[in-house]
């Protein structure tokens, strides 16, 4: 029998147990290159920022939040705002369970709506103690594909990382695509 999730949109209230899935990941891993877990405010306000524009979405699953996913800017210009950078964070104990998975595919499909093209994200490359190959493997079997890497352009952990990028195209690219619609102009269209 398939686990239930449900899916739906964060709110600032959701950042404090955001927060609880997030701060391994800052203290263990390399996933992510911020070397201090933010504080419950400043998370509450990204989560703002990020709902001006794009989707922030949790996965909860029994009642209780098992991971989240949102989308950003990719590039501060006009002509970028076809692609976003995506991000995808899943609770230590949750992992392997199609949480991740479920999370990308509803806001693969909200940002179509937006008429997003374009989703990219960033993922260090080599494997080791405080990074695997988890994040790569996930994405290519989301269909994302290698775009290109930036060579030690991180350090954490006394090492420094390659960082690789991956993209996946959401549409078609038309000359004359479509505006990009912001998730409030599309939030009727999401169940």
């Amino acid at each position: 029998m398939k686990n239930h999730h449900t899916i739906r949109i964060a709110t600032r209230r959701d950042a404090a147990k955001l927060l609880e899935i997030y701060a391994p990941y800052v203290e263990k891993t390399a996933v992510t290159f911020e070397y201090e877990v933010p504080e419950v405010q400043e998370f509450e306000e990204r989560i703002g920022h990020v709902l001006e524009k794009y989707p922030f979405l949790i996965c909860e699953r029994e009642g209780e939040i098992a991971g989240y996913a949102y989308a950003g800017v990719f590039k501060n210009r006009a002509a970028y705002r076809w692609a976003v950078e995506t991000t995808v964070y899943v609770r230590e104990d949750r992992k392997k369970m199609g949480i991740g998975r479920e999370l990308y595919a509803a806001l693969e499909k909200i940002l179509s709506l937006q008429n997003i093209l374009n989703a990219c994200i960033a993922c260090p490359e080599a494997e080791d103690p405080w990074l695997g190959r988890d994040s790569v493997q996930f994405h290519e079997r989301l269909g994302y594909q290698f775009a290109g890497k930036f060579h030690q352009c991180g350090y954490k952990f006394g090492r420094w990382y390659h960082m690789v990028w991956m993209e996946k195209h959401l549409g078609n690219h038309p000359d004359n695509p479509p505006a990009v619609k912001t998730f409030d102009e599309i939030r009727g269209l999401v169940a």
